[in-house]
């Protein structure tokens, strides 16, 4: 592949990003009263086993800083929506846990986020285009990070 054609490609997934995101937060905060950051750590914590990550598990599977996850997640315990644990093996260390309130606030925000997704960006895409665009961007994560989409 040309740099050119690289390069145009970034400037692409930047911009596009940078577009739908904001759509998807206002979305998101409108229908559900949930920042865009809450259901992305609601979403962490509920594919995870127990419903429960340690704070440094959070914060790899996250795009936001360490700081911003404990932010969040100090956000989210005060909404009820996560307990924050300590964790016996290691003082330095706490867990984030879903709580039952969570998980419905959770599951009520999911089907409004994934129409938000499909009105704004999957419409666009045909389904060879969204597999070919799934399976270009996978190999890139995980060449650079050995981490798959499906594990992020």
């Amino acid at each position: 592949m040309s740099s050119t054609s690289g390069v145009a490609a970034w400037a692409a997934l930047l911009r596009l990003h940078a577009e739908i995101v904001p759509i998807l937060d206002r979305e998101l905060q409108a229908t559900c009263d949930m920042p865009l950051t809450w259901y992305d750590l609601l979403l962490k914590l509920y594919r995870a086993p127990e419903h429960r990550l340690s704070m440094n598990q959070l914060g790899d599977a996250s795009v936001l800083s360490r700081s911003r996850v404990s932010r969040l997640v100090d956000e989210l315990t005060a909404a009820g929506m996560v307990t924050r644990e300590p964790n016996p093996d290691d003082r330095r260390s706490a867990f984030a846990t879903l709580t039952d309130k969570g998980r419905e606030r959770f599951r009520a925000a999911a089907p409004v986020h994934l129409d938000s997704i499909e009105r704004h960006f999957s419409t666009h895409l045909s389904e060879h285009d969204a597999d070919v665009l799934a399976s270009a961007l996978g190999r890139v994560l995980e060449a650079e990070t050995g981490t798959s989409l499906t594990q992020a």
